[in-house]
């Protein structure tokens, strides 16, 4: 007798869709501040709420759990003066590098 084996089908890619923690998402947020040279006046982890001033301009960055368990999180500095690209552009891209995106 003879013994063939099987036909190797190709892997299909499994792929998790769990929303981020809230502590990875937490310590991305304060940690792209810090790249972008974000003085950091206050942390509130429980609230969700870390505050601090870039260049005179008022920073506020809000980590929250939505309803549906993702998180939401933004970043806010109206009175900022930088642009091409502005802070929030350095920010957001300071976070998602952190974050492996």
């Amino acid at each position: 007798g003879c013994v063939v084996a099987p036909y190797p089908y190709p892997a299909t890619p499994v792929v998790a869709s769990q929303p981020p923690s809230f502590d990875r998402s937490w310590d991305a947020a304060l940690g792209a501040a810090a790249d972008v040279g974000v003085e950091i006046l206050s942390a509130d982890r429980a609230n969700g709420r870390i505050a601090g001033r870039k260049a005179g301009a008022a920073v506020t960055i809000e980590v929250k759990r939505r309803s549906d368990n993702n998180l939401q999180v933004s970043f806010s500095a109206p009175d900022s003066k930088e642009a091409n690209p502005t802070l929030n552009d350095r920010w957001l891209a300071a976070y998602q590098r952190r974050m492996g995106r």
